[in-house]
């Protein structure tokens, strides 16, 4: 299956969030991928407050099945997250369960004014209430694929399909899918 550019989809998803960031809008970025894809708009946008970087691993509900990720590292919020305009970045949309954790974080550092949530890629298969504002596209994919973000040495990100079953990768490159 052919995969779109990531980073056609990542200028088209600057475009969409170009309007809506103000002077005091926060970008948060999900470790792995959104964190990369926060970073790149937090940069070309030129927001003025602190970039803001997630790891959910303890707040997922299903810990106890994927148990401690050997990369986990603090969060990083150097901000008042009450009160404040968040932009939510990832990578991948797919059952919501990642970004439920996203939220459930944010909140024990205070009550943010609003967030709202800007992904790549929605694959649809939502098994919560989740929804993004901003999206780069929205790809039908199969139940036994994962769709994976990567990014290269020098900063450009690609995008790979990987079959669950054989492990298998596909399309232009590989790393997430929540």
């Amino acid at each position: 299956m052919p995969l779109p550019d990531a980073e056609q989809l990542l200028a088209a998803l600057i475009a969409q969030l170009r309007p809506a960031v103000a002077d005091d809008t926060i970008i948060v970025g999900i470790h792995t991928g959104g964190a990369w894809l926060a970073q790149r708009i937090h940069q070309t946008l030129q927001v003025k407050t602190p970039l803001g970087v997630l790891d959910i691993s303890f707040y997922r509900d299903d810990y106890s099945k994927i148990g401690l990720h050997p990369q986990v590292k603090p969060s990083q919020l150097p901000f008042e997250v009450g009160n404040s305009h968040i932009i939510l970045v990832d990578d991948v949309l797919y059952t919501g369960r990642t970004v439920r954790a996203a939220v459930n974080e944010l909140f024990d550092y205070g009550r943010p004014a609003s967030i709202h949530l800007a992904v790549l890629v929605d694959r649809g298969g939502r098994e919560l209430p989740v929804a993004a504002q901003y999206t780069g596209t929205t790809l039908s994919l199969p139940a036994n694929s994962m769709l994976e973000l990567k990014q290269a040495e020098d900063g450009r990100l690609s995008l790979g399909l990987r079959d669950i079953v054989s492990g298998a990768l596909s399309g232009r490159g590989a790393a997430a899918d929540c």
